[in-house]
């Protein structure tokens, strides 16, 4: 009994030694292969990252090189560039970041908000990083965020000189209001309460703008199936929100009540403009003479929508919000 043990002693203890160096050994290889992928992927980030000089000479074929190329590529030509770059600076608080200036960042933002692209053709565009690109995509959002007081301008009331035969009509008008729907994604349990009535996911946003076309206005975040009526509601109830003199007002559709402050078309009368286009049907009553007068100059807010969405691809392609 005391010489098995004593012979199976050393056995066994060889036996768990065996097992302790199998284990060392897989540990190291595994260590080896860490060391391996983690020189592989510093390689890699070395040759993706350009040094300062050549990421400078990305930005100038993109902003410096010609008016045309900046309007393809920014959808702005190099004067606004520059002036928009030095409001973020001065009033946005947007500064440089390492080898990233200020220029690039607007020029990263521009570019996505232009033609909404994905990340890694941005990345691959500029030579950054997916990080940086998010990283200077919030970041310069929030400066343009900061400029509102600035963008937004008052509206100025239609007076007796105005020239616009669309806008004569309408004196003490402020300009018009609509809202405009923004294609977005959202969760499963939220696509009822944003769909629209063409049967997809959009957010309703109310914008109001002057005769000149100059947005003053602007309330984003309402559900597509929310009514303009609700909207507007709301925009007003707002601390912040829409305010309208008493003596001034706005035109508005037949998705609005007529009331103090806005003016709506007659209803059960000839409206759209496309109604009137042939020219073969003229007016018939007061009713539709003022109806065709009122589409006339409210169709500047309609204007202004297709000017933006022409422009900026993020207006007509999908929007994520989660």
């Amino acid at each position: 009994m005391d010489s098995n043990s004593s012979s199976g002693g050393p056995r066994a203890r060889d036996l768990v030694m065996n097992h302790i160096h199998i284990c060392l050994r897989f540990i190291e290889l595994l260590v080896q292969m860490f060391r391996v992928l983690a020189s592989r992927r510093r390689r890699v980030e070395r040759t993706y990252e350009l040094g300062y000089d050549k990421h400078r000479q990305i930005i100038h074929n993109f902003v410096y090189k010609s008016d045309e190329t900046c309007y393809k590529m920014l959808r702005m030509r190099r004067k606004p560039f520059e002036k928009l770059r030095d409001m973020l600076y001065e009033h946005g608080k947007l500064r440089d970041k390492r080898c990233v200036l200020v220029d690039e960042q607007l020029a990263i933002t521009l570019h996505i908000l232009g033609h909404n692209i994905r990340n890694r053709v941005i990345s691959t565009w500029f030579q950054r990083s997916g990080e940086t690109v998010s990283k200077v995509f919030r970041r310069t959002i929030r400066a343009l965020i900061r400029l509102q007081r600035m963008l937004l301008k008052h509206p100025v009331p239609i007076g007796p000189e105005e020239n616009d035969l669309r806008w004569s009509y309408f004196q003490g008008c402020l300009g018009a209001i609509d809202g405009t729907h923004i294609p977005i994604i959202v969760r499963n349990n939220q696509k009822a309460r944003f769909r629209c009535r063409k049967g997809f996911p959009t957010m309703n946003v109310m914008c109001a703008c002057t005769p000149s076309k100059l947005i003053t206005y602007i309330l984003p975040g309402w559900e597509g199936s929310a009514a303009d009526g609700r909207i507007l509601r709301d925009a007003l109830s707002r601390r912040n929100g829409l305010k309208v003199p008493n003596d001034n007002y706005y035109l508005v559709d037949a998705g609005y009540s007529n009331c103090q402050g806005f003016l709506a078309p007659f209803r059960g009368q000839r409206y759209h403009l496309s109604e009137w286009a042939s020219g073969n049907h003229p007016a018939q009553t007061p009713e539709e003479v003022f109806n065709m007068r009122h589409a006339k100059a409210r169709n500047i807010i309609e204007t202004c929508f297709g000017a933006l969405k022409q422009r900026w691809a993020c207006y007509v392609v999908l929007v994520s919000t989660m």
